[in-house]
Parts: structure tokens; C-alpha cells; sequence
């Protein structure tokens, strides 16, 4: 596996991320055979990479499956959560009454998934939970419910398989530390 200058180590290669994925697919699939309508809420940009993947992971023949997305942000260019939060894109669809799983790519702080399932609570989906690829559990803020997580990591600055800085290296299969001097000037 080729690896990319800028990446300090492979934490988790496209492998381990395939088979854990498969995992998280199973549970869902077991936790929501009796749904009728199961709707996934990927979080963009991160997320879609997770998203597809997921979605894909997922074996329920008799519930109607959908997808939708949200784009918020808190970052910015930055590499810690700012804690403002900002709506770019709304859902398209009404979840009312329905199943909800909120895909994200990954959880540090917990202020930005806090506010956004405020905001989702608030529209009365029948169940409402998380599936989150990474979780910085030391560097949680505030506690939020997550169901179906992919890995705890280490707080270091993780890019890859979607997630990215400043718009940069969503592209590599694997996820990786972003080494200092590729984020500080």
C-alpha cells in the first residue's frame, strides 16, 4: 500500500475499515428487521465515503431504506471544532415517524452532533441514533448517544476515507495522522 507523504501513520487500512464497516452493517440490520422505513442521515462531507459503504452493509429486503443529506459545518480550515455550528443544507425529505440513523464520519468535541440531533429530535422521527465511523472519546466536550461506532482513536488529526483537511486528502483509501507540518504554517 502506497501511502501518502503527508500522512505521519496508517491507522486503520482500507481493509480493517471494509470489515468493521461489515460489522456495523449487521447490527443495524439486526436492530431494525421489524422497521418499516429506515432513513440515513449522512452528514457531508465527511461522511459519504462511510455513507456508501454502509448503506451497502446494511440487509433489510423488507424496510424501505433511504438516504438523505445535511451539510454543517464547524471546522472551517481549522483542526478542532470551533463549536458554532452552521446548517449548509438541509434534509429534503420529512422524517417524521420515521427510523433515523445520523452517518457521520467523526465525532471530537460532540457539539456539533449535539446541536444536529436537537435539530433532528425536533422534526419527531420515531427513533433517532448515530453511527459514527471515528469517536475522540477524551476529546468529547459533551456526552452524545452513539450506537454504532466504527473505531475510538487517539485525539490526533485523522484524514481519509472522507475526511479531509482544507478540502485535501478525502481521496486515500486508508485513514492516516496528518503529519504537523502538513496543517501548520
Amino acid at each position: 500500500m502506497s501511502v501518502h507523504p503527508h500522512i505521519k501513520r496508517v491507522i486503520f487500512t482500507d481493509q480493517q475499515i471494509k470489515d468493521r464497516i461489515i460489522e456495523v452493517g449487521k447490527e443495524i440490520t439486526n436492530d431494525y428487521k421489524d422497521s418499516k422505513e429506515l432513513v440515513l442521515i449522512g452528514v457531508l462531507k465527511g461522511s459519504f465515503m462511510y455513507m456508501a459503504d454502509l448503506v451497502r452493509a446494511i440487509n433489510l429486503p423488507n424496510t424501505h431504506v433511504s438516504v438523505d443529506f445535511m451539510s454543517i459545518s464547524s471546522y472551517g480550515h481549522g483542526t478542532t471544532s470551533s463549536g458554532v455550528v452552521k446548517i449548509n443544507m438541509d434534509l429534503k425529505a420529512d422524517i417524521a415517524g420515521k427510523d433515523v440513523i445520523v452517518v457521520e464520519d467523526i465525532i471530537d468535541t460532540g457539539l456539533t452532533l449535539q446541536s444536529l440531533l436537537v435539530n433532528l429530535q425536533a422534526r419527531n422521527p420515531a427513533s433517532l441514533q448515530v453511527s459514527v465511523l471515528l469517536r475522540k472519546k477524551e476529546a468529547l466536550k459533551v456526552e452524545v448517544p452513539c450506537k454504532y461506532i466504527g473505531f475510538d482513536i487517539p485525539i490526533v488529526f485523522i484524514v481519509g476515507y472522507g475526511l479531509d483537511f482544507a478540502e485535501k486528502y478525502r481521496e486515500l483509501p486508508y485513514l492516516g495522522e496528518l503529519k504537523e507540518e502538513a496543517y501548520k504554517n
